[in-house]
């Protein structure tokens, strides 16, 4: 039987029709993984930023809140009364500040000028307990330090770390009790800057911790630490004017490299090897020197000298002024105390001076500085 030409026809156009729809069914698919792919390459950028800064923040954060949690029950407040001068009218005492405990057996390490010529002194725990304290020793007029002793038990002394470790930039916490009110007060900042001086009552206060964590009075004597919970410093002071310009994020904490040195030597002998003379002076300046008609621009004016110490013995006399000391000249940058914070006791040194406008050198031996009465 002869077939029909229009059957071939018909088959050609379904099988045309099959093979375009399996095609643009692939292409569709293919389009649209395409289109998939392109908008997961637009939208991970926008995504994976945010999540890992996100978790940076969570992470220094969780840090910073674990290493105050670490240090709050070492950080002490301190009341103390002083001999020369009267309580405020509510009856509260002098002068307050904070202290760490540095040892379980009851050593407290804080700020000399927080208990400075104290009759009484009071420490408050991290729990709220009240105990009385005695003072060990301090290192008064060389670093604003000074030792206590409370009763021991319950105590949990923090950890020094290594403050020659700090770098610029890293995270410390200052830790404390500002105006004596706002207990166990914690702020933020960072090393500004290491192994500053700062000049306070006469010498040069050196190797500081320079920081912009807010210190406010109250916290001297407290405790600053790292992102581990350990001391790296103890606020001491707050640059708040210079040249009578305001200034801010300004302060310095004593290093714990002078504070594990000057604390060691008090627990352990009461006091800190430093060499005395027995002289009060005046560090010169140009203005002092023309105001006195002296030649020399620069040295330490003898004032007094103390009868039987050892500037006696050596013929230092009232109006000589101290030119050198040994190999230290005395200058505006290195005055008299942090020459003398660099001889040893009991060593004979020579000592330049002017007198009368000539200079002469004497053998001087200074002796071990005695405890204040």
């Amino acid at each position: 039987m002869r077939r029909s030409p229009w059957r071939w026809v018909i088959l050609l156009l379904v099988l045309s029709l099959i093979v375009g729809g399996v095609a643009g069914g692939v292409a569709g698919a293919l389009t649209a993984r395409l289109l998939s792919e392109d908008e997961e390459q637009v939208a991970a950028p926008t995504v994976t930023p945010v999540g890992g800064t996100s978790n940076v923040t969570l992470s220094e954060e969780s840090a910073i809140t674990q290493a105050v949690e670490k240090a709050l029950p070492s950080v002490v407040a301190i009341a103390s009364e002083e001999a020369f001068l009267p309580t405020g009218e509510d009856g509260q005492p002098t002068s307050l500040g904070s202290g760490v405990v540095i040892d379980e057996r009851g050593y407290i390490v804080t700020n000399e000028h927080v208990v400075s010529d104290a009759v009484s002194i009071t420490v408050t725990l991290y729990n709220g307990e009240e105990r009385e304290a005695t003072l060990v020793g301090d290192d008064w007029p060389f670093t604003d330090l000074a030792v206590l002793k409370i009763a021991q038990g319950g105590l949990v002394p923090l950890p020094l770390a290594d403050s020659d470790a700090l770098v610029p930039g890293q995270r410390v916490i200052a830790v404390g009790n500002p105006l004596h009110d706002f207990r166990n007060s914690v702020t933020v900042g960072v090393a500004s800057g290491m192994g500053r001086r700062w000049q306070r009552d006469g010498i040069f206060m050196e190797d500081l911790i320079q920081t912009d964590a807010a210190v406010n009075p109250g916290n001297s004597g407290g405790a600053l630490i790292n992102v581990l919970g350990q001391m790296v410093g103890m606020p001491t002071s707050v640059l708040r004017l210079d040249n009578g310009l305001e200034v801010e994020g300004i302060a310095f904490a004593i290093s714990s490299k002078t504070i594990q040195q000057v604390v060691g030597e008090i627990i352990e002998k009461g006091r800190v090897t430093r060499a005395y003379l027995g002289v009060s002076h005046i560090d010169l300046t140009p203005e002092i020197a023309a105001a006195r008609g002296l030649k020399v621009q620069q040295g330490a004016l003898v004032s007094s000298v103390g009868d039987g110490t050892p500037a006696e013995k050596a013929g230092i006399e009232v109006d000589d002024i101290i030119l050198a000391m040994g190999d230290h000249e005395i200058t505006a940058d290195v005055p008299f105390l942090n020459v003398l914070m660099r001889l040893q006791p009991d060593e004979t040194v020579p000592f330049v001076l002017s007198r009368d406008g000539e200079e002469l050198t004497l053998d001087v031996t200074p002796i071990q500085r005695p405890e204040r009465p």
